[in-house]
Formats: structure tokens, C-alpha cells, sequence
């Protein structure tokens, strides 16, 4: 089951695709957060969710808010799918422990080894304001992103 609205978010130290390591305690009083899990890079419905994201990076990526894609792939394969899509926000290895973080969050789909399409938007304080977590094969949609962000 999710995490629930309302909860603090789990803590996490993830590697970007370039190497750079992430903490979700480091934009604590500084951004909100919209945390994507997507189940694997390279995939139609997850490029075309992410390609969305890039499209509407302006409105989504600012000095308030920082968008961060969390898959269970390898950083290295993390960057040849940012570079070949041409993504310009970090994304996130969930890759080992295998699953952690997406296990944390309750969207980790045990049987595939991958997250299913939870998003979190997180505020400054580190509370989880809104979510959705749809199945494997259903896209979201980030209009709804700037919805819940422009409320914050």
C-alpha cells in the first residue's frame, strides 16, 4: 500500500544517471519535491510520461520545486535513456538494494521487480501532500502535477 497523504516521506540516498548522489532531507526547507516512480527506462508509456515531464519542465522544475524520475534501473542505463530522450531532470537508480526506496514508498511491484506509476509531490516540510499510483500499464498525467503544485 502507498504512502499515504498526509505521512512524512521516507528518506532516501539515491545515485543520479550522472553520478551525483541525491538525499530527499536536502531539499527539506528549501523545495518541494515531485518524486516519479516509473517502472522501466526505455519502455513506451515511461518514455512518453517523462517526455511530458520535460515538455512542462518550465512550469514543473523551479526555485520551489525539483522533480526527481526513480526507476530500479542502473545509473549508467539511467543516463544513456536521459541522454537519448534528451531529459534534463535528475533520475534516480533504485537499482540496490533492489527496489528499496520504491519499497519504502509502497509502490514497488514485488512480482516484476519494478515500481509501479507512483507519483509524490512532497513538501518542503518532508510531508507527502498528494499522490497517485496507477498500474503498470497506465499513464499519468502531469497536467495534474502542476494542478497540485500551483495549490502548495
Amino acid at each position: 500500500m502507498a504512502i499515504e497523504v498526509g505521512n512524512p516521506a521516507p528518506d532516501f540516498e539515491l545515485t543520479t544517471q550522472h553520478g551525483e548522489t541525491v538525499r530527499l532531507a536536502d531539499f527539506r526547507g528549501r523545495k518541494h519535491v515531485v518524486l516519479v516512480f516509473y517502472p522501466f527506462a526505455f519502455t513506451g508509456v515511461c518514455t512518453g510520461e517523462l517526455g511530458a515531464i520535460q515538455r512542462e519542465l518550465a512550469g514543473l522544475q523551479n526555485e520551489d520545486v525539483q522533480v526527481l524520475g526513480v526507476s530500479c534501473d542502473s545509473q549508467f542505463g539511467q543516463r544513456v535513456f536521459a541522454d537519448r530522450e534528451g531529459l534534463e531532470f535528475p533520475l534516480l537508480a533504485d537499482f540496490w538494494p533492489h527496489g528499496e526506496v520504491a519499497r519504502a514508498y509502497g509502490v514497488l511491484d514485488e512480482e516484476k521487480g519494478c515500481p509501479l506509476r507512483g507519483t509524490f509531490v512532497i513538501d518542503k516540510a518532508g510531508t507527502v501532500r498528494w499522490s497517485v499510483v496507477n498500474g503498470l500499464p497506465d499513464a499519468r498525467d502531469e497536467q495534474e502535477y502542476l494542478e497540485v503544485l500551483a495549490g502548495l
